[in-house]
């Protein structure tokens, strides 16, 4: 096990893991809200476009299922390794299509390395990290990796008019093997994990399904916003949806770091609730698609509560679990993730065709402040701050 004792936040494995997982994130980034465009444009249209993203998050989804055992097995290291190649070396493929079956078996093999980076990734912080500043900790690994959706949302939506898909994917695979330099200094072996239960265990448990349901419900927002916003904005506005998705790619961030730093001092549970609210309020802007102030203010504050919402159901999930339980805690909090985005992104698919964009954005609207109530529970059961 990797000691944490006296440590200080930022170590040179902390360093080498926020390196690592800029350059993997960014390669993941740059390709989300293409490559529905890319699948779009090769004649699959919206559903093709939902399934692209769906069957990325389902590919995540299950191999998330057996990331505690992989990471048991082979280490931090080496699977950190094999996530980036994953991640990457697929993407190079789409140069040569855009027809659905090559779109959605690169996606496949993109997703499952996307699991592993995403579960290694935190499981490594909690490790690292001293106890007592660990949703600091979890918040400045937040920035970093949220650094990569800064560059890559709008990069791949400015970058395409002007070179091309077919570069923008081999700039997504070359990204993902510059991140290969650093897994090498990157610990070797996880610590020892529970011997029974599986992933969904931690649900039986009301403190740890409360955060799991609040952030899946607003994670299913977000699969809706990365993947159809630029198809949503009207003709000839797609710098609307470039600049909202950087201000909404820089807002997570930054709220996900002052959650982190907030909760260490105050307590986690409070922030909840608020984290709901500001992306309900945020994606309810996001409906009036014709005027593009609000699609940005709504983009940026829908971004601000994704971002808290992510490390304050982390953190919490963290607390209320042993240390052996991390890599299942990050397995579950990353299905939470993936499973949402992906449900979102295949089920607006098939409601925006019949009933609109605007309609469809508005019924996500509904689903979101479903997730006050939870947050609103959790907020009432703990009150006094997590140590």
């Amino acid at each position: 096990m990797i000691q944490t004792g006296a440590q200080p936040l930022i170590s040179r494995p902390m360093v080498v893991l926020g390196m690592t997982s800029v350059a993997s994130m960014t390669s993941f980034y740059l390709l989300v809200p293409i490559v529905p465009l890319y699948t779009a444009s090769g004649g699959s249209g919206d559903m093709g476009a939902g399934l692209s993203t769906g069957v990325t998050m389902l590919a995540t989804v299950l191999m998330e299922l057996v990331m505690p055992a992989l990471l048991a097995r082979c280490g931090y290291r080496a699977g950190m390794a094999l996530g980036v190649l994953l991640l990457g070396v697929p993407s190079a493929l789409l140069v040569l299509s855009s027809a659905l079956p090559m779109v959605l078996a690169v996606s496949l093999a993109r997703g499952a390395g996307l699991a592993i980076v995403v579960v290694a990734g935190p499981a490594m912080v909690a490790e690292l990290a001293p106890a007592e500043r660990r949703g600091e900790a979890l918040g400045a690994y937040g920035v970093a990796v949220g650094i990569p959706a800064i560059l890559g949302l709008p990069a791949g939506l400015w970058l395409v008019p002007l070179i091309g898909y077919g570069p923008v994917f081999l700039a997504g695979t070359g990204l993902a093997l510059l991140a290969l330099i650093g897994t090498p200094r990157l610990p070797g072996k996880a610590a020892p994990v529970e011997q029974h239960g599986d992933v969904y265990r931690p649900l039986r448990y009301a403190g740890l399904a409360r955060p799991v349901i609040i952030f899946a419900t607003i994670t299913l927002a977000a699969g809706v916003l990365l993947t159809f916003l630029p198809l949503a904005v009207p003709a000839g506005s797609a710098g609307t949806a470039a600049t909202a998705l950087l201000a909404h790619s820089c807002a997570m961030p930054l709220a996900r770091w002052a959650a982190g730093r907030h909760g260490d001092r105050h307590g986690q549970s409070a922030l909840l609730a608020p984290a709901v609210l500001a992306a309900v309020i945020g994606m309810a802007g996001i409906v009036w698609l014709d005027n593009p102030y609000a699609v940005i203010a709504g983009a940026a504050l829908f971004g601000a509560g994704f971002g808290a919402a992510q490390n304050v159901t982390l953190v919490l999930m963290l607390a209320r679990s042993s240390s052996s339980a991390f890599g299942r805690v990050s397995a579950l909090w990353n299905l939470a993730y993936d499973g949402g985005m992906g449900i979102g992104a295949v089920g607006f698919g098939l409601v925006a065709g019949p009933a609109g964009y605007p309609a469809g954005f508005a019924l996500i609207v509904a689903v979101l402040a479903l997730a006050l109530l939870p947050s609103w529970l959790d907020t009432r059961s703990e009150r006094k701050p997590i140590k």
